[in-house]
């Protein structure tokens, strides 16, 4: 499950990187689908997994999206949201010419003319899958807004970048205003803070690309001194936010990378154990087992 660089996908797309960003601002692209399906090979086709670059597709037509560990029905249209820490695939079911789709690094939001920091917007957060179907007429919002930025992207302005990343944050925007209950108060809170802070640190953890890279920080406790917290703080504040314990929230996410790592790698469950901070196999196949309701075999088989 190696990530896909800026680099692999270039090579396998054909298409062109810009040569004139400025080296301080990051890495974007932006593409139309139809002009994209003109330069691919007839036989690329996505991976599943995770992808060095954030990712903001409007997505035309009908299609399945594998996303983590759910697979999301797109009927008509639909707005993907990915960011560099989960896996996704999206499969050409009915896609049509239409779409669009543009791709970024962390840095091009944020550096010292934006101070937007993706990792810390709603839109990318993990709990919640960001792939939304959309009415006829909010596709053609989105259009609109995809089209300026390729417009602006081919020109000479010598401020465009600046302007893209604005229709970039008006894209997020779009997008966070269809996840419910998103509101800015939400968001100053102490809890709230705190939460965030707790899942950035637990989606560190499982940047795992192959089978020696292994979870590093386990317990609650471990959590609540890497946050510089008590863990009965930590613990009454998630609850407060998320309605789970602090147990309850790493049981989650651990049995769903082992769901993503059981399904879409070829590791031995060994070696998934390991990559999960299991040292026994058997511990592992108990804690899946009271999570999922089968064996990590079982699981695999199906």
């Amino acid at each position: 499950m190696k990530p896909t660089s800026l680099q692999d996908f270039y090579k396998h797309t054909l298409s062109g990187s810009p040569d004139d960003i400025p080296a301080q601002s990051g890495h974007f692209n932006v593409f139309r689908v139809k002009d994209l399906n003109r330069l691919k090979p007839a036989d690329a086709a996505m991976f599943y997994n995770r992808k060095s670059f954030f990712k903001i597709a409007l997505l035309v037509g009908s299609t399945k999206v594998k996303y983590a560990d759910t697979t999301i029905d797109v009927e008509e249209n639909g707005l993907l949201f990915a960011d560099p820490g989960v896996p996704y695939q999206y499969i050409d079911q009915d896609l049509q010419d239409g779409g669009y789709f543009c791709i970024f690094t962390a840095d091009f939001l944020f550096n010292k003319k934006s101070e937007i920091l993706p990792d810390a917007l709603p839109i990318f957060k993990t709990d919640h899958y960001p792939v939304f179907n959309i009415s006829f007429e909010q596709k053609k919002e989105l259009s609109i807004i995809f089209e300026k930025i390729c417009s602006e992207i081919n020109g000479d302005y010598a401020y465009r970048y600046d302007l893209i990343r604005a229709y970039v944050a008006e894209l997020i925007h779009y997008g966070q205003k269809l996840i419910p209950n998103v509101s800015r108060n939400e968001l100053r809170n102490a809890p709230q803070r705190i939460a965030e802070k707790f899942f950035d640190l637990l989606e560190q953890q499982f940047s795992i690309n192959s089978p020696a890279d292994r979870v590093q920080v386990r317990t609650p406790k471990e959590y609540a001194e890497k946050l510089c917290v008590h863990v009965n703080y930590l613990n009454k504040n998630l609850k407060e936010i998320t309605g789970k314990s602090t147990s309850e929230l790493l049981g989650e996410r651990t049995a769903r990378e082992g769901k993503i790592l059981l399904k879409h790698s070829d590791w031995s469950i060994a070696q998934i154990a390991f990559c999960l901070g299991f040292d026994e196999v058997s511990h592992f196949s108990k804690f899946f087992k009271k999570h999922s309701g089968l064996t990590p075999l079982s699981f695999r088989q199906i």
